[in-house]
């Protein structure tokens, strides 16, 4: 992958990434064949700012944690109505870094 196709890459999706990670990306991207570049394209990166109002008005029931893969968590939340609620808020503050986690964990796994 070429320097310019990277900058598009990483300025599309930089925003919903790690920024502490975006160098270990950046060097995945210069090392990866078009093969793993077309797989990555095609694979669909969680925004942040939806999943900050999927936490907010389905959190309680744990959908959250459902979409970023974390069924135990989101069955517990789902069964106890999100922790009485502490949960619930609790992943308010924390479910962007989350996500961005979540995405850096899915280019990781096509490129890695």
């Amino acid at each position: 992958m070429d320097a310019n196709q990277i900058d598009q890459f990483l300025a599309l999706n930089s925003e919903n990434l790690p920024e502490e990670r975006l160098n270990e990306i950046r060097e995945l991207l210069a090392a990866a064949d078009d093969n793993k570049v077309n797989l990555l394209n095609a694979t669909p990166l969680k925004g942040k700012t939806m999943m900050l109002l999927i936490s907010v008005f389905l959190g309680s029931y744990g959908v959250d944690r459902f979409m970023l893969g974390d069924t135990t968590m989101g069955v517990i939340k789902l069964l106890t109505c999100g922790g009485c609620g502490i949960w619930t808020i609790i992943d308010w503050f924390s479910i962007i870094n989350k996500t961005k986690e979540y995405n850096y964990k899915k280019i990781i796994e096509v490129l890695g």
